[in-house]
C-alpha cells in the first residue's frame, strides 16, 4: 500500500457539491442539528494518487451533495500517514475536520510506532468505514518459474532467507501481509522496503524482488503482461479483476490475515448528532450507484450496513488483533 514519505501538506482541492440548505439556520454553538453550516474538510493522511487519495476524491462530491455543504480534501502526508492522522486527532471537535484514516493508520500503528502522538481509539472517534481493500500475493517472473502457490513456497523454504520481497515502506499493510504469509508457511525471506508501491512493483518485474502484496487492481496490469503472477487473492470470492487467481481459502490458507480498510474518523469528543449525521451521509452517499459500482470495478468494495457504534468496537478489535501480527514481522518505527 502505497507510504507517504513527505511530512510538508500538499495541494487541496475543493469539490463541488450541491448548495446546501443550511442558510439562515443557527450556528452550531446555538443547535449541533446546524450541522454543517459551512465546508467540511477531510484529511487524507497520504500523498496524491494513492488508493486513500482516489477514494476520497470520488467520494467527496456526493458526501458533499447529501451534507449540503462543500467537502475539501486536503492531503497531509508523512511519517507513515500518521502526521494526518494526528492534525485531526488534535482539531477541534466541532465536526468541520475529519480523516480517511486506514488500518494502517489505526490497527497497525498502534503496535508499530512505541510513540504514537494519538491513541487510535482513545483520542479519535470512529465514524464509518469506506471501502475494504483485499491484497494478494505476486511473484515475478523475470528469471523465476513459479506458477504455483506449492512451488512457492518450495522455493523459499530450499533456500531460508535467500529471496526477498518488497513493500511501499516498513509497517505498510503489504509488509505486514508478506511478513505474516511467511510465519503462516514457515519460511524466511529479505524484506526491502521502498518509498512507495511504484518503486516496489518496479523492482518486482525487474527481478530484483521475488514477491511482493498490495491491491489486485494495481497488480492486474503485471499478471495480465506476464511480468508478474498473482498466486492468490485474498477475498471469500474470487476478484472479478482477476477471475483466474484462486483465494486464499482455495490455495490452502484460510486463515491467513492478509487486507486493509479506509474509514471516515473526527477527534475525540465529537458530539453524537454530528456522528450519526455524518455516518449516514456516508452510507448514504457511499451507496449512490454509479458511486458503488465505480468502487467494485477498483476491487475496493464499498462496506455498507454499518453504525459508528460497530465501526468503533471494529476498530478496537483490530487494534488488538494486529498487535501480534506487527511484532511477529519485526517491524518497528521509532
Amino acid at each position: 500500500m502505497t507510504q507517504a514519505v513527505s511530512a510538508a501538506p500538499t495541494r487541496r482541492l475543493v469539490l463541488a457539491a450541491g448548495l446546501g440548505g443550511s442558510l439562515g439556520l443557527p450556528a452550531i454553538a446555538r443547535g449541533q442539528n446546524a450541522w454543517p453550516n459551512r465546508p467540511v474538510k477531510i484529511i487524507v493522511p497520504f500523498a496524491t494518487g494513492g488508493g486513500t487519495d482516489v477514494t476520497m476524491r470520488l467520494l467527496a462530491p456526493k458526501l458533499g451533495e447529501v451534507l449540503g455543504q462543500n467537502v475539501i480534501v486536503e492531503n497531509r502526508p508523512g511519517a507513515g500517514s500518521t502526521l494526518g492522522t494526528d492534525f485531526v486527532a488534535k482539531s477541534a471537535p466541532d465536526g468541520y475536520t475529519f480523516a480517511l484514516a486506514t488500518l494502517s493508520s489505526t490497527g497497525i500503528a498502534a503496535t508499530l510506532y512505541p510513540n504514537l502522538p494519538y491513541d487510535p481509539v482513545r483520542d479519535l472517534t470512529a465514524v464509518a468505514p469506506t471501502v475494504f481493500i483485499p491484497t494478494s500475493l505476486a511473484v515475478t517472473t523475470r528469471g523465476w518459474d513459479v506458477r504455483t502457490l506449492d512451488a512457492f513456497v518450495a522455493a523459499l523454504k530450499a533456500r531460508p532467507g535467500a529471496y526477498s520481497y518488497g513493500s511501499s515502506g516498513i509497517g505498510t499493510t503489504g509488509h505486514i501481509a508478506s511478513a505474516n504469509f511467511l510465519g503462516h508457511v514457515g519460511a524466511r525471506a529479505e524484506h526491502v522496503p521502498y518509498r512507495g508501491a511504484g518503486a516496489s512493483f518496479t523492482a518486482l518485474i525487474a527481478g530484483e524482488t521475488q514477491f511482493t502484496h498490495d491491491i489486485p487492481s494495481l497488480l492486474k496490469p503485471f499478471h495480465e503482461a506476464g511480468q508478474a503472477k498473482v498466486l492468490f487473492v485474498n477475498q471469500a470470492e474470487r476478484s472479478t479483476l482477476l477471475p483466474d487467481v484462486p483465494t486464499a481459502t482455495e490455495v490452502g490458507l484460510p486463515d491467513y490475515k492478509a487486507y486493509s480498510w479506509y474509514g471516515i474518523f473526527g477527534p475525540a469528543n465529537l458530539p453524537a448528532p454530528i456522528v450519526t449525521r455524518m455516518a449516514a451521509a456516508i452510507e448514504q452517499a457511499m451507496s449512490d450507484p454509479a458511486l458503488s459500482a465505480r468502487f467494485n470495478e477498483m476491487g475496493t468494495p464499498p462496506m455498507l450496513g454499518w453504525n459508528p457504534q460497530r465501526f468503533s468496537r471494529y476498530v478496537a478489535d483490530e487494534v488488538v488483533a494486529w498487535a501480534p501480527l506487527v511484532r511477529a514481522s519485526g517491524a518497528r518505527v521509532e
